[in-house]
């Protein structure tokens, strides 16, 4: 999943470079925590949140098929 969620945010920013995507692994669930360049972090989060809700859902949908719960953090 941090794959998947690597080639979604790469595809959005202007700054492929500072894409950093760190996994925390737990027992029922992992934590994905995504940084980018300042400039980009509206690019990911969207108009209202929208883009990263849309990836908060997609990765919704392929834990269920895991068993885990993913949780994305946008970090600054």
């Amino acid at each position: 999943m941090k794959e998947l969620v690597e080639f979604i945010v790469r595809s959005l920013v202007d700054n492929q470079d500072a894409v950093s995507l760190k996994e925390v692994e737990g027992e029922k669930a992992s934590i994905l925590e995504l940084r980018v360049d300042q400039s980009d972090l509206g690019k990911v989060i969207g108009k209202q949140g929208r883009t990263a809700k849309s990836i908060r859902t997609i990765l919704n949908a392929s834990g269920v098929k895991s068993g885990k719960k993913v949780v994305l953090e946008i970090l600054e």
